[in-house]
């Protein structure tokens, strides 16, 4: 055999072992850095049991606000608004400005200015001791700074963003605090239409407010809200505001996150939806776990069997 051949073979071969091995090395150690960068699971207070339906209709929830009100927590959202500029090049003399009356480069947001800034105001509720909190992805989205309230006298955090699932409107903030007021995990499939329930949160940013109602439908969807929606409707008084906070059962336990209203006024109409506990649960361990939540595709569509298609199909209802 040429010995020259031989050389370039073995030095070939030698190249692409280097290679391989190179190329493992990196994977292991991205998956390493991904290993590292996940964090440990969520502890999460959970019960269960189903409620007492037989039971008197209770004269007072004191109790249970008092115990489960320490759980929700005031979020504030702030974010910088971009000032759009003025496209005709005239505008960028100051005599032109003054006379129709444009704001300088720095009333704009310029370097000495960092202009306007909007504020968002809404609830959340604490599933952690250890300082996570459960919330709506529109109470927090595209902002650049989230603070955190809550007690008396009022103990405010800074927030940092652990996930957001802008799908399902459902979001994880965490402070830097520990020994906190853990709301309990109710399990939300063992729900029925009529059962009484309670509304605390945020509304008009006035202050912890609590409502009372019924759960009035479950498995709402197709309204429109969200890409994701198994909605529990309830009339107990949700407001602009309430959004991210506690739906509870009569126990005091959570068993949805309060979503959306369904207004034409933009206030209460009795037609409230939350998310369903079980749901925003499993997004959030993702959340905190991941940073992101994973879902399969399946490629079908549903759609009702109506009249018309049972007879189409000879199906019998």
């Amino acid at each position: 055999m040429n010995p020259r051949f031989l050389r370039s073979t073995l030095l070939f071969t030698t190249a692409v072992a280097v290679l391989g091995a190179v190329g493992f090395a990196l994977r292991a150690e991205d998956k390493d850095k991904a290993k590292s960068a996940e964090r440990p699971p969520l502890t999460l207070k959970l019960e269960a049991k189903a409620i007492n339906r037989d039971a008197p209709d209770r004269v007072s929830y004191a109790g249970i606000v008092k115990k489960t009100a320490p759980s929700v927590v005031y979020v504030f959202s702030s974010k910088k608004v971009k000032v759009q500029e003025n496209m005709a090049p005239f505008f960028n003399d100051p005599q032109f400005r003054r006379f129709f009356g444009v704001p300088d480069q720095d009333q704009r947001g310029g370097r000495n200015n960092p202009g306007p800034v909007q504020q968002g105001l809404g609830s959340g509720v604490i599933i952690s001791s250890d300082g996570y909190i459960l919330t709506n992805n529109h109470v927090i989205e595209g902002a650049d700074e989230v603070k955190v309230a809550f007690g008396e006298p009022r103990r405010e955090f800074k927030a940092t963003i652990v996930g957001r699932d802008p799908k399902a409107d459902v979001a994880v903030v965490k402070i830097n605090a520990t020994g906190l007021a853990a709301a309990t995990l109710g399990d939300s499939d063992q729900l029925e239409v009529g059962d009484v329930v309670l509304a605390i949160g945020n509304p008009f940013g006035i202050g912890q407010s609590v409502s009372r109602g019924i759960v009035s439908a479950l498995s709402r969807g197709g309204l429109g809200i969200e890409q994701y929606e198994d909605f529990i409707q309830t009339d107990a008084a949700i407001n602009p505001g309430n959004s991210g906070g506690a739906l509870l059962d009569i126990e005091g336990r959570l068993i949805g996150i309060n979503t959306a209203i369904l207004s034409r006024s933009g206030g209460f109409n009795g037609v409230g939806f939350a998310i369903p506990i079980n749901q925003a649960r499993s997004i959030a361990e993702q959340l905190v776990k991941h940073g992101r939540v994973d879902r399969a595709y399946l490629g079908v569509q549903t759609q009702p069997l109506e009249a018309e298609l049972s007879s189409m199909f000879n199906v019998t209802q």
